[in-house]
């Protein structure tokens, strides 16, 4: 019989309790003690949980509760010195997405997991979710064919960060699957969006991956928006699926529809695109609650001395292209267009003596 991974939880504000109930029921684990900033917080855990530790001070959490593992669902700004902290200690590490603040940080994570033995395990926890394997199991399938592109919306009214935007908050779901679906990391990253209630930090923004293969994915993400919408869809050379993670049931529906363009022609008048519209199907999902797939992972991958399906390396890669995009973000995503008038400052030609495009100044 495995000796059950003796668990901590250090955050238990908006997610830090969804955690804490699901590690509650993972096989082969204990959760032994949870650590927050604030009593009160503390106060309304131990009243659901009776059994139950709680403090206030990490360092006790890392040097006195004689733990296994720890668990971090704070905010982004204590994720590294915490991870490192407990890696140190000797804990295996569990973080909330994103991982950390930067590529740095991440890498240095990884190195540190690796140099101690430990598992390092990242929360992107759509990666369990049923409809996102059912996905990739048809993508792998070749069912839909060559992946073209991918378009992802994430909206919804809040809820407001203090200390990242809207991309770091929402995007990472999203860049998690279009990784895992896609199998690589983009060669660019274009960001951009605007602040509409706090100063300096976006709350609506429009991200653009380029990828090998003439692959792109674009993700739009808002807490401005009146509507809860949590869509993505993919798009093949033979089919497209379309996956709304807001419906109950039918969460994936496959569309035969594509374009077709002709292999011969002999003139431009009998070039002409097919469309093609077939059948659209809805695929039988397993239910499952990908939280608690993700957090017997973890214990499954402590006792087994598995590396996860979102290791640190996972975590890194997500948060590299989230770097990328507050790059572009402070360059404003795009060159801007000169605002003089005539726009390309070309010379004023009568027709007789326009010459041909290929002779045009190019303006500096």
């Amino acid at each position: 019989m495995k000796q059950p991974v003796s668990v901590g939880v250090v955050g238990c504000g908006y997610w830090g309790p969804n955690l804490v109930r699901n590690f509650r029921q993972s096989v082969n684990c204990q959760l032994k003690l949870v650590c927050d900033a604030s009593e009160q917080r503390l106060a309304h855990m131990r009243k659901l949980y009776p059994e139950l530790e709680g403090t206030t001070d990490f360092d006790q959490m890392l040097n006195g509760a004689g733990l296994d593992a720890v668990v971090i669902a704070t905010p982004v700004r204590f994720h590294y010195q915490m991870a490192k902290a407990a890696l140190l200690a000797g804990k295996h590490v569990f973080i909330e997405k994103p991982m950390a603040r930067s590529t740095a940080e991440c890498q240095e994570l990884v190195d540190l997991a690796h140099q101690q033995g430990l598992v390092l395990m990242v929360g992107h926890t759509f990666l369990f979710s049923s409809p996102v394997r059912k996905m990739k199991e048809i993508i792998d399938r070749g069912d839909i064919g060559e992946i073209q592109y991918i378009c992802a919306r994430r909206l919804n009214l809040g809820l407001y960060q203090k200390d990242i935007n809207v991309t770091w908050d929402l995007a990472p779901h999203d860049i998690s699957i279009i990784l895992h679906l896609l199998e690589s990391v983009p060669n660019s990253v274009t960001c951009t969006g605007a602040c509409h209630v706090t100063d300096g930090i976006e709350d609506v923004t429009n991200l653009y991956l380029s990828f090998k293969k003439n692959r792109c994915a674009m993700i739009h993400s808002s807490w401005l928006d009146p509507r809860k919408v949590r869509e993505m869809t993919v798009v093949g050379t033979r089919r497209m699926i379309v996956y709304d993670d807001n419906e109950p049931l039918e969460k994936l529906k496959i569309f035969d529809t594509r374009v077709e363009v002709p292999p011969h022609y002999d003139t431009f008048a009998e070039f002409t695109y097919a469309y093609h519209y077939g059948d659209a199907y809805i695929p039988c999902i397993k239910q499952e609650e990908p939280l608690k797939l993700e957090t017997q992972h973890f214990v499954d991958c402590i006792h087994d001395g598995r590396v996860p399906i979102t290791d640190g390396r996972k975590g890194l890669a997500v948060v590299e292209v989230l770097e990328a995009a507050s790059a572009s973000l402070q360059r404003r995503g795009a060159v801007p267009l000169r605002q003089a008038e005539p726009a390309l400052s070309l010379p004023r030609l009568s027709p007789a003596t326009v010459p041909s495009t290929a002779t045009l100044p190019v303006p500096a």
